[in-house]
């Protein structure tokens, strides 16, 4: 038997003897020592998962324990850690300290047990070709333009080194275009919606995620532990399918050991609501100074050991969108915070080409949504209670008898689902006849620029303020490659866009198009107020958890007048292209123009030299 730096090994690769505990080979002698293939097969009847547990190298078990003590220690110490965010949805209503409190206890106690529930894929992974590494740096709220502009200006040399050495573009977001769903695209490759995030809240009607007792998601605090469990499990992350990685402030974590999930826990969650509720916007920028410091500092420390350094990393910096919801996207602060990006660039590409592996680096840099002015809000939620239905909308959402739920993101856009005891999604000839009234006279609002309202899956119309009526539909192509199966909602590129008015132009596209395929429908929409719409409205309005109606703000609006910290004077979420237009900047040139943030996935895979997997909706730039 030769013996190598790891787990025990045979020549030939058989297994070595397993040994069990002594209180076993007291009770059954002659089971002490046994082969590994005798030692599994009693425990055939045993779930996969269990049988790979036992399976494993023995050094892989006692990490596997040590990890699980270590876990179960700090779960007693983090047991506050969701608190004080829950508390921005509850306690700034209500002042509920208390009953916070719990809730937090329990949800900080639920995180570490979803944490495991998570999937592990057992098989060894595929062999790793040289070692490549790609960080993604999102720069939260960033807008193309103003980006642009301090690159030129010279206030961010870093990033201007890489734009002048690589590439930058316009690309665009996922609609609803607000962090959190708008990560999916970066980190999985697909549109939100159709993979379990309409939105940043949304109502559960099906009763299959989010039940007792209110039916409803906010991602906005303690129920961010559930975004991992809400996704289609059928969708990969780069994080599953890139091992190992790293990421700060990530929101989608689905894949990451729980070491290398940074910016969590008990004192991470506390700074942060201190943070929040106090209005303390500087206080953010160092929040990302920090982070930023910190993961340079992870990524450094393990290619200085040798073994263990990331392939991925994904670092979230939100001080650009809380400085221009506070401030404007104008402001001094939000250059301050585009300046500590540029300043993470530079420290991670100084590190990299000290240590030699800047030439096997691809560092990109990318934002989420953009921002746009607010000079007013709007409440929809009281509207509708005005109108005498029975509604909610966070933070209050559990009563009895309740008609209409209004779900806010951004806070320009919002979803509203109507006759909530229907189990079964409703589609909008059936509601037509009760609420089209409703719909009318929404239109009339100053701070409604869209609605959307999904005749089924595929057919979805669309009214604008003042602007009439189309249908946006989407057809599958005979000719487009077959999703695998299991793939659940098909790719983008799988379809055959349409737009066909009815009594107006309310995108604003000059007149009917037909039978575009993905690219040209990006491109039929790119120039106008509304880029990618006709592929972010299909896909969003047929995913199984939007609402009935889906409302896009106008300019100078939001839906939310109440239960913010801080008024927002700049807000982000709707189809205007001052929301979906976002910056991609990358450190290389690029083979093909990219498009969408969704590109940003596949493009991190052929990079690292990993295959693509089929049923994604974005395509590789690389």
């Amino acid at each position: 038997m030769e013996r190598g730096a790891g787990p025990s090994f045979c020549v030939g690769g058989v297994r070595p003897a397993l040994r069990w505990p002594s209180s076993v080979r007291r009770c059954s002698p002659s089971r002490a020592f046994c082969s590994a293939a005798a030692s599994t097969s009693g425990l055939a009847c045993l779930p996969l998962a269990v049988r790979g547990f036992f399976a494993a190298p023995r050094d892989a078990v006692c990490d596997a324990v040590r990890d699980a003590v270590r876990d179960a220690v700090r779960v007693v110490s983090r047991a506050g850690a969701f608190f004080a965010v829950f508390a921005a949805e509850r306690v700034v209503a209500g002042r509920r300290v208390v009953l916070g409190f719990f809730i937090g206890l329990l949800a900080s106690a639920g995180t570490r047990y979803a944490a495991r529930q998570e999937p592990r894929h057992l098989l060894a992974p595929p062999p790793r070709p040289p070692l490549s590494l790609v960080v993604i740096l999102v720069a939260d709220g960033a807008r193309p333009d103003a980006l642009a502009h301090a690159l030129d200006d010279g206030s961010l040399p870093s990033l201007a080194r890489l734009r002048a050495e690589g590439a930058y573009h316009t690309v665009a977001t996922a609609f609803p275009s607000v962090t959190g769903p708008a990560y999916a695209p970066f980190l999985m490759g697909r549109f939100p919606g159709p993979i379990g995030l309409p939105g940043l809240r949304w109502f559960d009607r099906a009763r299959t995620r989010a039940t007792w007792p209110d039916a409803t998601r906010s991602y906005v605090g303690a129920e961010m532990r559930h975004v991992d469990r809400d996704l289609a499990p059928d969708a990969p992350t780069l994080f599953e399918l890139a091992p190992p990685g790293l990421a700060a402030l990530n929101v989608i974590g689905r894949g990451l050991a729980a070491r290398d999930r940074m910016a969590r826990g008990a004192g991470f969650a506390l700074r942060a609501a201190r943070t929040h509720f106090s209005g303390n916007v500087a206080g953010w920028l160092q929040i990302d100074r920090d982070i930023g410091g910190q993961v340079a500092r992870r990524v450094r420390d393990a290619h200085a050991a040798g073994n263990g350094a990331p392939r991925v990393v994904f670092a979230a910096l939100t001080g650009i969108d809380k400085t221009s919801h506070a401030a404007g996207h104008g402001a001094p602060l939000v250059a301050g915070a585009m300046r500590i990006v540029d300043e993470v660039a530079a420290e991670l590409r100084a590190d990299a080409e000290r240590g030699g592996w800047w030439r096997d680096m691809h560092l990109w840099v990318v934002s989420d949504h953009g921002h746009s002015p607010v000079r007013a809000h709007d409440d929809l939620a009281d509207w509708f209670r005005a109108r005498g239905h029975r509604t909610v909308a966070h933070p209050f959402t559990a009563a009895p008898r309740r008609e209409v739920a209004v779900m806010v993101s951004g806070n320009a856009m919002a979803h509203v689902y109507l006759e909530l005891a229907r189990r079964e999604r409703p589609w909008w000839p059936a509601l037509a006849p009760r609420w089209d009234a409703a719909v009318r006279d929404l239109l009339l609002r100053p701070s409604v620029d869209l609605v959307l309202l999904p005749h089924d899956a595929d057919t979805c119309e669309v009214r604008g303020r003042g602007r009439g009526a189309a249908l946006v539909t989407r057809t599958l192509d005979p000719s487009a490659p077959a999703s695998p199966a299991g793939a659940g909602s098909p790719p983008a590129h799988a379809f055959r866009y349409a737009y066909r008015p009815l009594d107006g132009d309310p995108l604003g596209l000059g007149g009917p198009l037909e039978s575009l395929d993905a690219d040209a429908a990006y491109d039929a929409c790119a120039a106008g107020d509304y880029p990618d719409a006709l592929v972010q409205i299909a896909h969003l309005a047929g995913a199984p958890r939007s609402g009935e109606i889906v409302v896009s703000a106008a300019r100078d609006w939001d839906l939310r007048s109440r239960y913010e910290p801080i008024p927002h004077l700049s807000s982000h979420g709707a189809l205007h292209r001052e929301h979906m237009l976002v910056p991609l900047l990358t450190s290389r040139p690029v083979a093909r123009t990219p498009r969408r943030t969704v590109d940003v996935m596949p493009s991190a895979l052929r990079a690292l030299g990993l295959p693509v997997p089929a049923g994604l909706d974005g395509e590789s730039f690389l």
